[in-house]
């Protein structure tokens, strides 16, 4: 008996340490130093590395901004961490969404771009060449953002590479809005918004004044300060297109949140729409409540009074009236949910 025991157990343990030996086999190990991602994007430890991580990322946004390997680590991250149940997301078209979303955004003219029109015409006095000097601002801008979205991406393979050696699967970046101004993505796409603005007024401006009073105009000003202006607005428009405007799309989905263009146009209004109904209907379901309970005070025979209030009958409620009634519960319950998943823009 004994020695049966034995066997089994010497059989159970053999048995365990050949699944062991299969999973160790069947589990692909990533060297974290060996992938493309972290020799292209990690610089080291210490205080140098972040020096030199800074102007790495001032060079990189003029050349080779965003490289394959980057697109992939990117989109590989977004996936795991927002949608871990369908790994057949279509990044490209959900970017392509955002994009398009933004740009609506981009073009428009808000209160604060008129406000910094008007100080601009009020600081143009004579000989200040106020259009000279305010057309640095832009510029300055644009070369810090650019800056900024490279370095993001430096941090996303910095957390990696100083946490693991090696990782079981394929490499994943964790996003988060910590790498991001003040935890806000949405401050880069307010940036490039009063970029482009700005950069648009300064040479419509220069072509209106062409137009209406000539070039050798006293208001177009002195030619060693028109064509710096000139050269600086076509770099920033090449800059911004070629550069600043890829890499926001595809470095701001690496905050902690998605977007509300992660659902098809029909699907989110069906979603927007579905989630008011139910606010609707729960608004009318109290409202009926409230006005159905009455409660009313009766007197009896002499001397003894008797206070009673309306109840519901068991006999009204029907089988209908409780599956509506939990279907309702269910509205109630995910309605809010659906609402803030499919209203919020992403970077709150």
């Amino acid at each position: 008996m004994a020695s049966q025991v034995g066997t089994r157990l010497r059989c159970l343990t053999e048995s365990r340490r050949c699944y062991h030996d299969f999973f160790i086999l069947k589990t692909n190990f990533t060297q974290v130093q060996d992938h493309d991602f972290i020799r292209n994007r990690f610089l080291g430890f210490g205080k140098d590395s972040a020096l030199s991580g800074w102007v790495h990322s001032f060079f990189k946004q003029f050349y080779g901004s965003v490289t394959k390997t980057d697109y992939l680590t990117m989109r590989l991250g977004f996936i795991m961490t927002h949608c871990r149940g369908n790994p057949q997301f279509n990044f490209h078209k959900y970017m392509i969404r955002t994009l398009e979303a933004d740009f609506k955004k981009v073009v428009g003219i808000s209160w604060y771009l008129w406000l910094f029109v008007v100080i601009f015409l009020v600081l143009d006095v004579a000989g200040r060449h106020a259009y000279f000097w305010i057309s640095f601002i832009p510029f300055i801008l644009l070369l810090a953002v650019g800056t900024k979205l490279e370095h993001v991406i430096i941090q996303l393979a910095h957390e990696v590479a100083e946490k693991h050696v090696a990782i079981a699967g394929d490499l994943v970046v964790q996003p988060s809005d910590n790498h991001f101004w003040f935890h806000r993505p949405r401050i880069v796409l307010l940036l490039i918004h009063f970029i482009l603005f700005q950069n648009s007024f300064e040479i419509a401006f220069f072509f209106w004044i062409w137009v209406q009073y000539g070039f050798d105009s006293c208001m177009m000003g002195e030619i060693g300060y028109i064509i710096p202006r000139l050269v600086i607005g076509v770099f920033i428009q090449f800059i911004c297109s070629y550069s600043t405007l890829p890499l926001y799309v595809i470095v701001t989905q690496m905050g902690s949140s998605y977007k509300k263009a992660i659902f098809e146009e029909h699907i989110h209004e069906g979603l927007v729409g579905w989630a008011r109904m139910a606010k609707k209907n729960k608004g009318l379901r109290k409202a009926s409540n409230g006005s159905s309970t009455t409660t009313t005070t009766t007197t009896t025979t002499p001397g003894s009074t008797t206070h009673a209030s309306s109840q519901m009958n068991p006999k009204e409620t029907t089988p209908m009236e409780i599956q509506m009634s939990e279907v309702s519960a269910m509205e109630e319950g995910n309605a809010g949910e659906i609402a803030a998943a499919t209203l919020n823009d992403g970077h709150s």
